[in-house]
């Protein structure tokens, strides 16, 4: 989508200091209890040089120290060298072990086994969605292998925001054991990220899964995160009808019916696999 809604009126969803106290040492805490209760002895973060996986690392290594936590860094033709830069910086600043790799073979190989034609990146639906959301598999699959070999948890980096509307792949990014800052939405993201220390440059940088070239998450969701946060709280997690919330942002109604209609499409991501309820 070319046109970006904006709330003529967002709802501040800013955290207090305490606030952000508390939740830092939250997810701290829960990290700490999830590699306890698994044995395990290393969290594996897939790096990509945003704001949730840096945030993520930052807190990992408040809880665990560097030495438990392991980096990878799985850049394609389409990820910009910009933020591949950024995430092995992360990685330094830290001081984690942390491994690049390349996963366009990984997804040539599918491809071609698929009888899809190689070396052409599609750029039209579905075909575009189906080889983006096979690169994000294909980088749960390496984030497993490591943790495998490690006695390691794949430490997931999704928010509130995301979660909620599906902006995510299912057994791909979506494919972890665990999600620390899954609590807050984007923009209380952003406020943690500054308070962990996370470079100013990474916090205020446009959002990108990079499945392919030149995407970004506020054209593919048609608003910016600040309304999509406000949408949220007022109306999936909060009281108020389509109406009520469109009049409270200043903006129109099919923005609100989009994000519900994002929300209410995606509900089998955030749950197990059905199955049959057993016979009596």
């Amino acid at each position: 989508m070319t046109d970006i809604a904006r709330a003529e009126s967002p709802l501040d969803l800013s955290l207090s200091a305490a606030e952000l106290a508390a939740h830092r040492e939250h997810i701290t805490d829960f990290l700490a209890g999830q590699m306890d209760a698994a044995g395990a002895e290393v969290a594996v973060i897939g790096l990509s040089g945003g704001i949730d996986s840096t945030l993520t690392a930052h807190l990992a290594v408040e809880a665990l120290g560097a030495e438990a936590v392991y980096g990878l860094v799985l850049p394609a033709s389409v990820s910009s060298t910009e933020n591949m830069s950024d995430a092995e910086q992360v990685a330094a600043d830290l001081g984690i072990e942390h491994d690049v790799v390349e996963i366009d073979p990984l997804v040539e190989v599918v491809l071609d086994v698929a009888g899809v034609e190689t070396g052409v990146h599609p750029e039209t639906d579905p075909l575009r969605t189906a080889v983006g959301n096979l690169r994000a598999r294909l980088r749960a699959v390496l984030s497993y292998f490591a943790a495998n070999r490690r006695n390691g948890l794949v430490v997931g980096t999704g928010n509130r925001s995301e979660a909620l509307v599906g902006y995510f792949t299912k057994y791909g990014d979506g494919a972890v054991d665990c999600h620390p800052i899954a609590a807050l939405y984007k923009g209380q993201v952003r406020q943690l990220a500054r308070r962990v220390g996370v470079p100013e440059a990474i916090v205020e940088k446009p959002a990108t899964a990079e499945l392919w070239a030149d995407q970004t998450d506020e054209g593919e969701l048609g608003m910016d995160y600040q309304t999509l946060d406000s949408v949220l709280a007022l109306h999936v997690d909060g009281p108020l009808s389509v109406t009520a919330t469109a009049r409270e942002l200043g903006i129109d109604a099919a923005t609100v019916e989009r994000v519900r209609t994002l929300y209410e499409a995606s509900a089998h991501k955030r749950a197990a696999p059905p199955g049959p309820e057993p016979l009596p």
